[in-house]
């Protein structure tokens, strides 16, 4: 070990950090040790921590279980990563990932929310208690629901969001849950059973039961339902053209509607959690919460450009399946008006970062009630707040997501479903 590295573990342990085993431990040459506490953190045998940005809080134990790798994730009080990879990844206050796990970038654990072992997550947002079981795959999707460690969202073992198509795009984010409700942290929890999947992209009203063994191709809606899903009853062999999308509505719709969430969500973080970012340590996890989500809406950005510059091809594989092809033609139109139209689009969402005040009654009149009433605790804060103070902070998210939805449809008009996309 070079001599630089064994300095600074030496500097970690004298300001506190409880490093049972040194010689077994990697620090990169990168790493600052003023952004890492000495109070009550633990890095166990075997642990590589990288990253000029690497943020650990009080409390923290890495490494329990097997060894671990960290490299620039932001790390809150009392969190438990028990083994694995992380990396990119921001884990808020307790809580905590099995070993196993291999996290990336884009990731946000909220308070209390966790993953049991061998976990795959990368750009998914977990809201506060929201539970995972082992051996899942949970990538590009959004999750919330429940009201507490007992009363929580949860998906079962052996889980899989299909994040990837055959048409090889991955315009496939799901909400599972929303934003402006979600934040509140009180509404019905969602369960996803075991041994199932969702096809993104998908989205997924509170209250829902998937039951076990449930592949989920479709939107719910509708609150409080419970959906059972049977495999194929029968083999089937048909033609497939990956470069051919029958319609593309609801992939339209749901991308504009998941990067409309991650833009309340940014509102939320910037304006809301900030109340809590108040000494350097918890300032700089707010800073690298909200560098993360701007990561996260920039990967939908992308895919869903990628998406955009398929529509030439997938217009004139169309057009060959036609014995009359017209550009009129409903499904050609909407392609055309999407390829034609996407960088505007897409304009929309990167022009709506940073965060820009509504200066709206509801923005306003919920700021103060957090600002009165705020304790020391995020979750306590929000869910001691009255029936109006959260609505109006439902109302003040909802009209962040539901004046981005109306500017993208007076772009792409032809792109809309006629569905109401609450």
């Amino acid at each position: 070990m070079h001599s630089n590295k064994k300095q600074t573990i030496q500097a970690l342990i004298q300001k506190g950090v409880n490093i049972p085993c040194p010689d077994s431990i990697e620090i990169g040459n990168d790493i600052n040790i003023d952004r890492i506490s000495g109070e009550n953190v633990t890095l166990h045998t075997g642990c590589k921590i990288y990253g000029e940005k690497t943020l650990i809080l009080p409390g923290v134990t890495i490494g329990e279980e097997i060894p671990a790798t960290v490299k620039n994730c932001f790390i809150g009080n009392n969190v438990r990563l028990k083994g694995g990879f992380f990396e990119g990844a921001v884990f808020l206050d307790h809580s905590s990932m099995g070993s196993g796990a291999h996290v990336r970038k884009g990731t946000i654990l909220e308070e209390y929310s966790s993953g049991a072992h061998t976990v795959g997550l990368k750009q998914t947002i977990l809201f506060p208690f929201v539970t995972l079981g082992s051996l899942i795959n949970f990538c590009d999707c959004l999750m919330a629901g429940g009201t507490s460690r007992k009363d929580h969202s949860e998906v079962g073992s052996s889980y899989i969001h299909f994040n990837y198509t055959p048409n090889q795009d991955k315009a496939t984010p799901s909400l599972i849950g929303d934003v402006p409700n979600g934040v509140m942290i009180n509404k019905a929890p969602i369960f996803l059973g075991g041994q199932g999947g969702l096809v993104g992209p998908c989205r997924i009203a509170y209250g829902t039961i998937i039951a076990a063994g449930s592949i989920c191709r479709k939107d719910i809606l509708k609150e409080n339902r419970l959906v059972m899903e049977g495999g194929p009853t029968r083999h089937a062999s048909i033609s497939f053209n990956k470069k051919l999308y029958q319609s593309i509505q609801r992939i339209v719709e749901n991308n504009i509607l998941y990067m409309s969430n991650l833009v309340a969500l940014a509102n939320w973080c910037y304006y809301v959690r900030s109340f809590w970012a108040n000494d350097d340590m918890s300032k700089k996890l707010h800073e690298g919460l909200l560098e993360t989500i701007k990561e996260a809406l920039n990967e939908r950005i992308k895919q869903m450009k990628r998406f955009c510059e398929k529509m030439p091809e997938s217009i004139k594989e169309y057009k060959s399946m036609l014995s009359s092809p017209n550009s009129s033609h409903p499904v050609i139109s909407s392609k055309q008006a999407l390829y034609d139209r996407y960088e505007e689009l897409l304009d929309i969402f990167n022009s709506s970062y940073p965060p820009q005040s509504a200066n709206s009654y509801e923005q306003d009149n919920f700021l103060l009630a957090i600002e009165k009433n705020k304790t020391q605790s995020y979750i306590e804060s929000i869910q001691l707040l009255d029936n109006d103070s959260q609505n109006n902070g439902v109302s003040w998210l909802q009209s962040v997501v539901d004046n981005l939805y109306e500017k993208a449809y007076t772009i792409i008009p032809e792109c809309k479903s006629g569905l109401k996309h609450g």
